[in-house]
């Protein structure tokens, strides 16, 4: 989705995040200012947003970064396998779901998409954004570190407030949140990224920054 495409769509995304609640509770992030700054001194850096398109965190990047965004929803995704009846195909189709280049973005913000994914469909997915992320680019992520309180079946729409803050307003899903990913499952199949920051926030979320190592610390390491 071209960034012309985001803006057009703006409006119509404002309005499905009111349903929310625009009054929807706002939590620190730790790990957002650290992720702006890893890009900050990119020229022009392509952002992935795995989605849903958030109007107003267009705006927000666009103005701290003065990059161009591409929106790949991955949460509808899960919703069309889920109606469809065919989850056990949601690794095979994550492991084929991204067109980009090997090696062409430069951050990817995956909100907490991998608190919806069994743990194959995760791998498919993590293998996926290591290919399409450049070399010292960064991956932004927040996990679950403890299985969810009930069976209701809601998403996230994290709205960025500043670099301190997300309003988090929650919209229907199809399918609730899985199992929690151990922390050395997260590490291992984001592999060969390292995670550079990780900070575990009182709401029981861990935001984890990662980065790819860059082509000259190959070498080194070569």
């Amino acid at each position: 989705m071209s960034l012309s495409d985001l803006f057009s769509r703006k409006r119509k995304d404002e309005s499905d995040a009111a349903e929310g609640g625009a009054d929807s509770p706002v939590f620190p992030t730790k790990a957002l200012a650290k992720f702006l700054s890893s890009l900050n001194g990119k020229s022009q850096p392509l952002l992935l947003d795995l989605g849903p398109v958030v109007g107003t965190n267009v705006t927000f990047f666009g103005e701290e970064l003065g990059c161009k965004i591409l929106v790949e929803n991955v949460f509808k995704d899960i919703d069309r396998h889920v109606a469809e009846g065919k989850l056990d195909e949601l690794p095979a189709f994550l492991s084929q779901r991204l067109p980009q280049e090997e090696g062409s973005v430069d951050g990817i913000l995956c909100w907490d998409i991998f608190d919806y994914v069994d743990k194959k469909s995760a791998e498919a997915l993590a293998k996926q954004l290591v290919r399409i992320l450049r070399p010292d680019g960064a991956l932004l992520a927040q996990f679950s570190t403890s299985a969810p309180a009930t069976n209701s079946a809601t998403y996230t729409k994290y709205v960025v407030i500043d670099r301190q803050n997300l309003q988090y307003r929650p919209y229907t899903a199809a399918r609730g949140k899985q199992k929690p990913l151990l922390n050395r499952d997260i590490q291992r199949m984001f592999e060969p990224l390292r995670v550079t920051e990780q900070f575990l926030l009182k709401n029981n979320l861990r935001e984890v920054l990662l980065r790819k190592p860059s082509a000259s610390s190959h070498s080194a390491a070569d």
